[in-house]
């Protein structure tokens, strides 16, 4: 049989660029070579496409400071006509052939935020993960939280603050109604970017102002104390959920250096220590999250679960950090599904809900 193309899409104009290049590395080296063609497709921190090969694209490959994108490599452009819907290359139009399924894992603006899934369905392509509207709703936190909050599921409380009313924030009443300690964060973003820990009301202003670098929409929100514990989803129609895990950080939260530079930033208890009852608990609330908030493929939805049992959803992330070490792809590993044959099963997720999709009506006929 042909081997299906894979068009690997990475990088990007987001602040999470290098964290997507540690994933595009390991997704592509787990990849079955015997039944997969992997393409890497490379967007670079100005938004230029570029092709290439795995031993020239990654830069300082094994240093997660420094591993950076190769721009020699050539430019390319998203075809949106013609039968093969390929990437030509910029100068010489060459068509570079047809590209089965994308799997995008470009973490943060632009690519989880369902900019590049509207692309992707634009040019007719299978592409692993949630949809336009379930990337929409989970990248962003404030409309994900009144979602949820809607549908009855416990979240942090919370205020929202617009950059247009920055200067009109009566900051003494929001430390009011949530206490402190309390996060500031972006809206519209992740790992943990721009995310401050406040402790008193001086540091409140500084801290939405570094928030406001990375987004016009800033949540307030207020400290959940609780053990952190995540849980991976996998699924179209029938959604299912993994064991548990749990985040222990040795860091004051749990922040991007904890997550991607440190390597002593946090432990990953795998899967989580939490009598039977419990498991079944957050596994039920990951796949009801993960359906009210409309996504398929994948997701992870993390939690607070306070001490007197409480379990507080934090957020859900619909393109989870996928080095080997990350949180989704080992929870799975503790499941049965090793790495290599959940990219499989994810691949054949965006195949089917692809075809799905292509046996709706696109024109009326009385």
């Amino acid at each position: 049989m042909a081997k299906i193309r894979v068009g690997l899409i990475f990088g990007g104009r987001s602040s999470e660029h290098e964290v997507s290049l540690q994933s595009a590395k390991s997704i592509y080296e787990a990849l079955d070579k015997d039944r997969y063609e992997p393409v890497l497709i490379g967007i670079d921190k100005s938004g230029v496409w570029h092709v290439g090969e795995a031993s020239v694209f990654f830069l300082n490959s094994d240093n997660p400071k420094l591993i950076a994108l190769n721009k020699d490599c050539p430019p390319v452009v998203p075809a949106l006509v013609g039968k093969d819907r390929a990437l030509v290359e910029i100068g010489s139009g060459r068509s570079l052939g047809k590209i089965d399924v994308v799997f995008p894992i470009i973490h943060g603006t632009y690519g989880e935020d369902g900019s590049l899934q509207g692309l992707l369905r634009m040019m007719d392509v299978p592409y692993v993960g949630a949809d336009v509207l379930g990337s929409a709703i989970g990248m962003d936190k404030d409309i994900m939280k009144r979602l949820l909050r809607d549908a009855g599921i416990s979240v942090a409380s919370w205020v929202t603050v617009r950059y247009r009313d920055r200067n009109r924030a009566a900051y003494d009443n929001i430390v009011e109604q949530l206490g402190l300690p309390l996060f500031v964060k972006p809206a519209n973003l992740g790992s943990s970017v721009g995310v401050s820990k406040v402790y008193s009301i001086e540091e409140l202003s500084p801290a939405i102002d570094e928030a406001f670098r990375y987004d016009r929409k800033v949540l307030i929100e207020e400290f959940v104390q609780g053990r952190e514990i995540e849980c991976s989803v996998l699924g179209n129609d029938d959604p299912v959920a993994s064991l548990p895990g749990e985040i222990l950080p040795n860091h004051d939260f749990y922040s991007y250096d904890a997550k991607y530079i440190d390597e002593n930033g946090a432990v990953l208890q795998i899967p989580a220590d939490l009598d039977q009852a419990l498991i079944a608990k957050v596994q039920e609330t990951a796949v009801r999250v993960f359906e009210v908030l409309e996504c398929s493929g994948m997701a992870r939805v993390d939690f607070f679960l306070k001490d007197n049992g409480d379990l507080i959803v934090n957020e859900i992330n619909t393109l989870p950090g996928f080095t080997r070490i990350s949180m989704y792809p080992k929870l799975w590993e503790v499941n049965g599904l090793p790495y290599s044959e959940l990219l499989d099963r994810l691949i054949h997720l965006a195949i089917e809900r692809h075809a799905r999709e292509r046996e709706l009506h696109r024109s009326y006929n009385a």
